[in-house]
């Protein structure tokens, strides 16, 4: 009998000791190159192109409502409080399930066909993963690499911003790597001119996972998550590359071009030295046949407001590719010129194969929260459909020190996959008296029918600037797949998160230049000594929670959206006697219900060698807040679909995304939906329950003849739970093409 020790350390020990560790008995594929094609699930994405793709179809139209529970597993115990907020995706390689769990982020290895967990590794970080953590909980998961010879290695980045190397067999940290199995990441990453942040409370992280391509690790870098961060200055994004064996820095690109660098001149005013964020936060693809890498890079400080950083600002919101020996830059292209909504690159970049007037070529398609999917030459850069610029609302007077881009670009083709932005049409419309209401709310607002509609500040007299296709919108971190077979790309995308842009005065005064820490450059772990310090009994602040007054109704903020710029500013008057500000506003006279009309979250399909949207459907059960609202009583609502960001599955014969939001539907028990759709036509051709949104991802892989589906599932008290899918014992079949 073998016994199984589990022991999570502090970082000083810094995995000397890290675990205790035993070998499992493996079962399942033996290909020393982990692959789809073996039935494994190699990678987060599936691999290095983004495809989420697998070529197994035991578990099809015909029977995907058959699906039962195979195993289940909970992640509660895995750091000092359980978490409601599991994204990860798990890794099938061996027979072998691996994952992060839990709010210390552990690493488990989990048998694929049962769950038994096999061996566990965490680390204790102290305050640096918590505290003055950007990135915190359990993250999107992990990566894999082997040498085909026997050297298997799991690789991940640990809350405090460590890249931890560990034997993929054992759990044992592979003490070759980095010091004793860690490289701290913290290490050179820059405030400032040139100043190395501070290893303890500089912020910087990372949720996603390392992109591992032949022998070299690519990572990314994050910050805060949301609209919080309110100072000019912080840590400065940037990826890197490192030796998978040793953990020696190969290279690193600067999101923010320094003096003498091309692009420096976008940061007018010297704001390159002050400025931070530009991380590169999703996951990043790779070419290895052109050698290119294809970072996704998110806004910089602050989000919503560029008066510190007049310009441009390259890189960022731009797709770069990059040399994957050198980190040189190849190209890039700006989506979006001088960021002021929060449209940073949230979802992974692309890479197809496919054919456009009957000539092959090879793209990378770059899903967005704008609702569009960029086309790119991926070997240049050039949009494969014309891409104009053309011009954008501006800022008015009452938001000084902004100066607006006054174009920005946009996509022809393909069709988008949801809202960019809010028409007359768009608005509610379940009965006349709602659409009025949604009209006259819309009045107090600046409301234009065009996406980028910029912030208004404190002087003005209206409430806040609409948009719908930024923040929350379209597709977020979850991103999309496709079928590398046909070239049709597959997503679901949130198509009702209504964002309102408004800085009252005290807002304003904290983001202006003229405030004292933006004068001085100073990042928030100075200026806020005491930021992160437990309130009411918590063990620190909580992952992604602001600053007391930080945000401006985003993410969803009041209901929705849109509505007109007609006759100008609503009276001050008239906007204070609504009270509750621009959300209660914007949501006045709806019980509730979203500004828009349905669907509110979407499933759609593009074939992206023509351009064309094939097809788009409502995603996810009517909310119970519509099923049971007064106002719609004696009305047939047709299915709405449910705002939120979730990701897809994509195998030979369906579409695979979860519910993002909880539902009792009528006879039914409280819960969400795992659905699985006709790839040609949308229509959804199965169904079964989960106690739980999805929350990660979902996977698959087929270990001894048998397809399992792997979805995690947490929120609104449901604690994280990794839950695998199969068909009963009797209907599991080995005529599964891809296990040939």
């Amino acid at each position: 009998m073998k016994r199984i020790a589990f022991r999570v350390v502090p970082a000083v020990a810094l995995l000397v000791a890290g675990v205790a560790w035993f070998t499992p008995r493996l079962s399942g594929q033996g290909s020393p190159m982990p692959s789809t094609k073996n039935g494994e699930w190699p990678m987060y994405t599936a691999d290095l192109r983004g495809s989420k793709y697998s070529p197994l179809e035991q578990v099809n139209a015909s029977n995907f409502s058959k699906l039962e529970v195979a195993w289940r597993f909970k992640t509660d115990n895995l750091g000092p409080r359980p978490e409601t907020k599991l994204e990860g995706t798990p890794l099938m390689v061996k027979g072998m399930v691996y994952a992060t769990a839990g709010t210390r982020r552990s690493v488990v290895a989990l048998d694929a066909k049962t769950g038994e967990l096999k061996w566990m590794y965490g680390m204790d970080e102290g305050e640096r993963a918590t505290r003055w953590a950007p990135r915190q909980l359990s993250g999107r998961g992990l990566s894999y690499w082997t040498d085909g010879k026997g050297d298997d290695r799991v690789i991940y980045v640990t809350t405090g911003y460590r890249l931890v190397s560990l034997n993929a067999k054992t759990g044992q940290p592979v003490a070759s790597f980095g010091t004793n199995g860690a490289v701290d990441l913290k290490v050179g990453v820059i405030i400032g001119k040139d100043k190395q942040i501070d290893l303890e409370k500089g912020e910087i992280g990372l949720h996603s996972t390392p992109t591992v391509v032949n022998d070299t690790i690519v990572v990314g870098s994050s910050m805060f998550e949301g609209l919080g961060y309110r100072y000019a200055t912080n840590a400065k994004g940037l990826a890197r590359a490192f030796d998978v064996r040793t953990g020696k820095l190969i290279w690193r690109f600067d999101t923010i071009p320094k003096p003498g660098e091309p692009g420096n001149e976008t940061w007018e005013k010297g704001s390159w030295e002050w400025t931070g964020n530009v991380g590169v936060w999703t996951q990043i693809t790779v070419d290895p046949e052109l050698g290119l890498v294809y970072l996704p890079v998110e806004t910089p400080t602050i989000d919503e407001y560029g008066g510190n950083r007049p310009g441009n600002n390259l890189y960022a919101e731009s797709l770069v590719a990059v040399d994957l020996k050198t980190g040189k830059k190849k190209w890039h292209y700006q989506l979006v010129h001088h960021p002021l909504w929060d449209h940073d690159i949230s979802a992974a970049p692309l890479l197809m194969d496919v054919t456009i007037d009957g000539k092959p070529r090879k793209v990378v398609a770059q899903p967005t929260k704008q609702g569009w999917l960029y086309v790119f030459d991926r070997a240049t850069g050039e949009p494969v459909w014309p891409m104009p610029e053309k011009a954008v609302p501006q800022t008015r007077e009452d938001m000084p020190f902004e100066k607006t881009a006054p174009t920005q670009p946009f996509p022809s083709k393909p069709a988008p996959y949801s809202r960019t932005h809010i028409t007359e049409n768009d608005l509610i419309d379940f009965t006349p008296a709602l659409r009025k209401q949604a009209l006259d709310n819309l009045k107090l607002f600046r409301w234009e029918q065009t996406p980028f509609v910029p912030p208004v500040g404190p002087k003005s007299e209206l409430l806040g600037a609409i948009n719908i296709a930024n923040t929350s919108g379209g597709v977020n971190w979850p991103g999309s797949g496709f079928d590398p077979e046909t070239g049709i790309f597959y997503t679901q995308a949130s198509n009702s998160s209504v964002s309102v842009g408004k800085f009252d005065e005290e807002e304003f005064s904290f983001v202006s230049p003229e405030n004292p820490n933006n004068k001085n450059h100073i990042p928030r772990w100075e200026a806020e000594p005491n930021y992160g310090l437990p309130r009411g009994g918590a063990a620190g602040a909580a992952e992604g929670a602001a600053p007391a007054g930080a945000g401006r109704g985003a993410a969803g903020a009041g209901r929705g959206g849109a509505g007109g710029g007609r006759g100008g500013a609503a009276p001050a008057a008239a906007a204070a006697q609504l009270g509750g500000g621009s959300r209660a506003a914007l949501g006045r006279g709806l019980g509730g219900l979203s500004i828009v009309k349905p669907p509110y979250g979407v499933m759609a399909a593009i074939d992206v060698n023509k351009g064309d949207l094939l097809w788009q459907v409502a995603h996810g059960d009517t909310p119970d807040t519509v099923r049971n609202s007064e106002l719609l009583k004696g009305l047939t609502i047709p299915k709405t679909g449910q705002t939120g960001s979730v990701g897809v599955l994509v195998t030979k014969s369906v579409v695979i995304a979860g519910d993002p939001q909880f539902t009792t539907p009528p006879g039914g028990t409280r819960g969400a939906s795992l659905r699985a759709y006709d790839k040609k036509t949308g229509a959804q051709v199965g169904e079964i329950r989960m106690p739980a949104p999805i929350s990660g991802s979902p996977m698959t892989y087929l270990v001894d003849g048998r397809q399992y589906i792997i979805v995690a599932v947490s929120g609104a008290g449901y604690t994280g739970e990794y839950i695998s899918f199969a068909l009963p014992q009797g209907m599991s079949t080995t005529t599964d093409r891809a296990a040939r």
